[in-house]
């Protein structure tokens, strides 16, 4: 991710509509599994920490991320256990965790692979591992390039990447289903003007991150009781160490 990117990130995870969204539909997905008290959950990929304050309601969390960067910005939060450390190599013992969270990330990897393996090492026998990832190669678009990613994703091809480490899929959808029209049409069209590399962050004003952010509620209580979208701007699959 370039550093700019970086740090816009950083400053919007608080207010953005799309990482205000992202959180509904990760306490959805969450609310529906079978933790224990007390549950060890590492945030892996945590930027700014902001999703570690969300994850506290469920357990007792740590975060890492391969940002420098990041981990100062969620430590000044008050996220003490936060440390520098790749998906790749974690600095934790196997079976450690009842519960992983790697939220828009593995795009960002050379080797998805090793990292869900990774992930699978540190992760307890039954622990759950919750991913995102951008959905749909062909939307590949200036936002894609501004974060340094390596992949879009179809489902098939993100279903065996978590096969291939040895995670059991519970359960996959889509998501950011209702704006995915207006989003693909806005990138077919900087496309064509061949627009600079830069983050969608940057494409919608303030005023608009409480309008932006109700389709993503409404998604969220969908997603709440069990149902599933068969497409989006984004995948989420809820996965398994059995």
């Amino acid at each position: 991710m370039q550093d700019a990117e970086l740090l816009s990130m950083l400053d919007a995870d608080d207010r953005h509509w799309w990482y205000r969204g992202r959180r509904r539909v990760l306490r959805a997905e969450l609310d529906r599994l079978a933790l224990p008290d007390g549950a060890e959950i590492l945030d892996a990929g945590c930027g700014s920490g902001r999703t570690m304050e969300e994850l506290a309601r469920y357990g007792r969390v740590v975060g890492v991320d391969a940002s420098e960067t990041a981990v100062l910005t969620a430590r000044s939060r008050g996220r003490a256990n936060v440390r520098v450390a790749t998906l790749e190599t974690l600095p934790f013992p196997g079976d450690t965790f009842d519960l992983i969270t790697c939220l828009d990330v593995l795009e960002h990897l050379p080797d998805d692979r090793a990292a869900l393996a990774e992930l699978r090492r540190v992760c307890r026998p039954q622990g759950w591992l919750v991913v995102t990832v951008p959905a749909y190669p062909r939307l590949w678009s200036a936002h894609d390039v501004a974060n340094r990613h390596f992949r879009r994703y179809r489902r098939r091809e993100l279903r065996a990447a978590v096969a291939h480490a040895g995670w059991k899929l519970e359960r996959d959808t889509h998501f950011n289903t209702l704006l995915l029209a207006p989003a693909a049409a806005a990138r077919r069209l900087t496309r064509k003007r061949g627009a600079v590399a830069q983050s969608d962050l940057a494409r919608t004003p303030r005023a608009l991150d409480g309008l932006l952010e109700l389709p993503l509620a409404l998604e969220a209580a969908f997603l709440r009781r069990g149902g599933r979208f068969a497409a989006g701007l984004s995948l989420l699959a809820v996965l398994r160490n059995v």
